[in-house]
């Protein structure tokens, strides 16, 4: 292995995991979705790295058939920064979505009291909520499907630098140099992906305010609505 190819390595390495920081979309959403819907560390990294699959395996895909027939290499950057707008405005909309989601099972959560006046003259008040007591799955809830439009959400994300950076320079050389160009790529990535996710729950669990614990779903939403205008209009 020459010093060069080395070099090569460690650039796309550095490509994966630095793009993947400066993109809040890679983690954010794994961090406030699995904090509201309580998921384990376990079933949060599972899901992180299906995602993070999809989102690398779209670019790469893509790259590959534009060099096998030969596109020019700025209409594959072109259709990646289309695919980008796309992104952004789903993770806009999801978020919305989702902050809706969030507001109607906040109020349908409200604690209310109920009056019962007995034959015998006693007199009690209880409280509840109606969310908790009317629990079952109805088809179709955002909260049971979200993992799955985050999926869609990240295959349409590209990563922009995989392509002219690491796929371009590794198909003048050969076919081996090129899939372990992309393989050190795609396992900075995801692996970036699922730390970052990992440390960003971690770390969620010592904030200890009230809000954030009886409106994960408004905080989710507003959230992950932000980090996409982010992206879309500030180019995160």
């Amino acid at each position: 292995m020459s010093h060069e190819f080395i070099i090569l390595l460690i650039t796309a390495a550095t490509l994966g995991f630095t793009h993947t920081l400066l993109g809040p979309d890679h983690y954010l959403p794994f961090i406030l979705i699995s904090k509201e819907k309580r998921w384990t560390p376990a079933k949060t990294s599972f899901f992180t790295f299906v995602c993070g699959l999809g989102h690398v395996g779209s670019s790469v895909l893509i790259g590959y058939l534009g060099l096998t027939f030969g596109v020019e290499l700025y209409k594959l950057k072109y259709l990646e920064s289309f695919r980008g707008n796309i992104a952004g405005w789903m993770l806009i909309a999801f978020g919305l979505m989702y902050l809706i989601w969030g507001l109607r099972k906040a109020w349908k959560n409200r604690p209310h009291k109920h009056e019962h006046i007995h034959e015998d003259g006693q007199h009690h008040v209880h409280v509840h909520t109606h969310v908790k007591s009317h629990s079952h799955f109805h088809f179709g809830d955002l909260k049971e499907v979200s993992p799955w439009y985050l999926f869609i959400i990240l295959i349409f994300g590209p990563c922009e630098v995989l392509i002219p950076l690491v796929m371009y320079p590794a198909a003048q050389a050969s076919a081996y140099t090129m899939m372990l160009l992309v393989g050190t790529f795609s396992l900075a990535t995801i692996g970036t992906m699922v730390m970052a996710v990992a440390l960003g729950t971690y770390g969620y669990q010592f904030l200890r305010f009230k809000f954030l614990e009886n409106h994960a779903g408004i905080v989710a939403g507003f959230s992950i609505m932000l980090c996409g205008v982010a992206i879309q209009f500030l180019g995160l």
